[in-house]
């Protein structure tokens, strides 16, 4: 699936599901990289953390009906996000994906 921004600019051209509870554990956890045009969809998911990560990621945080909560770009590794009780999903995509384009009350798709 993508994701898609309200206006229509695509955010993230293949975004991963990481709907179990294992899969939300590991996350990016380890991994190398996250190459471009890609994220990683977290749900349930109120908080990350960027712990064992190499590198940087840019986040979303979403209310149930795709309504940005929070933005955070450029998150570096071994840190913690704060938590957002009303966020359902959380959308990791590539550090500078983002670019300021995104703003807290916006809403995106997923297809």
């Amino acid at each position: 699936m993508k994701c898609v921004l309200e206006d229509g600019t695509v955010l993230a051209q293949k975004v991963e599901p990481a709907f179990s509870f294992f899969k939300r554990l590991k996350g990016l956890m380890f991994a190398p990289s996250l190459p471009a045009g890609c994220g990683l969809l977290l749900a349930p998911c109120p908080q990350i953390h960027t712990c064992f990560m190499r590198f940087a990621i840019d986040v979303l945080f979403l209310a149930e009906d795709g309504t940005v909560l929070y933005v955070k770009e450029n998150m570096k590794p071994w840190r913690m996000s704060p938590f957002f009780s009303h966020a359902v999903q959380t959308l990791e995509m590539p550090a500078g994906t983002l670019k300021g384009r995104v703003k807290i009350g916006q809403r995106v798709d997923f297809k």
